[in-house]
């Protein structure tokens, strides 16, 4: 049986706002924006924890 995750602990989520903010780059719109977060929250909850890693992943498109 697979388990479905659907929150966050307040640690997870802090991590997540860092990688967020660190992230950003100069004249990103809000649709980069959003599909930045959106890679960053797919990418943890594929297993990547690491904050740099994340921030790097967050800047280039989902992989098939």
């Amino acid at each position: 049986m697979s388990v479905v995750r659907n929150t966050f602990n307040p640690d997870e989520t802090a991590m997540l706002g860092r990688v967020y903010q660190n992230g950003n780059f100069e004249g990103e719109t809000a649709e980069q924006k959003e599909a930045r977060a959106s890679r960053i929250i797919a990418n943890y909850m594929a297993g990547i924890t690491d904050e740099a890693e994340l921030i790097e992943l967050s800047r280039r498109p989902l992989g098939r």
